[in-house]
């Protein structure tokens, strides 16, 4: 069986000059009422949760930055765990950061747990997988995955469908640049972009609790080498940066 292919991404022109709109909630109520800031384009996403500056032990950069650089300006959907095996690839890209242990807990948050994101089971398992199934025709998502985990050694599957993520990952890189360079970025200095986005990202999110708003609305933009964090309301203020 053939798994379907990554989605269809129009390359647009080049572009020197990039913006993205971005909104502040001090408390959303999207079903886990938290604090920070979500991308316009993925306000109506189930599986999106509110992005704070906070960076991980392992990666310089937080959940916002990732979702501008490695999903949106790569021309990937928010989420779905096929889109997030090319981000994370992407992101391991800019910073190094090893992305198996971020694929492990897709593999055992959601897989091991019957649940695939963004498309069906059949269509995102690897086909020796589906072959050790042969029964399993019109089998539903939860089912099938839950016959994987009785029929295959758990430990043997875990490592299969991590491999898979890499897989995946990889296959998708070429396009995700393709639509990155599209924009007029250099790729070879994401990891500056990254580090910048940061900085001001942080700056903006300071400026928005010192100011006690309980929402906020604005953009960020970038150029070649320049980039701003602009908020329009209810006030206006603008973190600018270079890299």
């Amino acid at each position: 069986m053939t798994n379907p292919q990554y989605p269809d991404l129009h390359i647009p022109n080049v572009q020197m000059d990039v913006q993205l709109r971005v909104c502040y909630r001090q408390e959303w109520q999207d079903g886990f009422g938290a604090r920070g800031w979500k991308l316009a384009n993925a306000l109506h996403d189930p599986e999106i949760i509110a992005s704070t500056p906070a960076t991980g032990e392992r990666i310089p950069t937080s959940v916002l930055v990732h979702d501008i650089l490695d999903h949106a300006l790569c021309g990937l959907p928010a989420s779905g765990h096929r889109a997030e095996a090319v981000a994370l690839m992407q992101l391991a890209a800019r910073t190094r950061a090893d992305p198996r242990p971020d694929f492990a807990q897709m593999v055992d948050e959601d897989l091991l747990r019957g649940r695939v994101n963004g498309e069906s089971a059949r269509s995102f398992l690897p086909d020796d997988l589906l072959d050790a199934l042969p029964d399993a025709a019109g089998v539903a998502d939860e089912r099938l995955l839950a016959m994987l985990v009785r029929t295959l050694d758990q430990s043997t599957l875990r490592t299969r469908l991590i491999a898979h993520f890499f897989t995946l990952g990889q296959a998708g890189a070429a396009q995700a640049m393709a639509h990155y360079r599209a924009r007029g970025l250099d790729t070879e200095r994401r990891g500056a972009l990254g580090l910048a986005l940061q900085q001001v990202f942080e700056q903006a999110d300071r400026w928005v609790v010192e100011q006690h708003l309980d929402m906020a609305e604005g953009s960020v933009r970038f150029t070649a080498d320049q980039l701003w964090f602009k908020l329009e309301h209810p006030k206006s203020r603008v973190a600018r940066g270079t890299y």
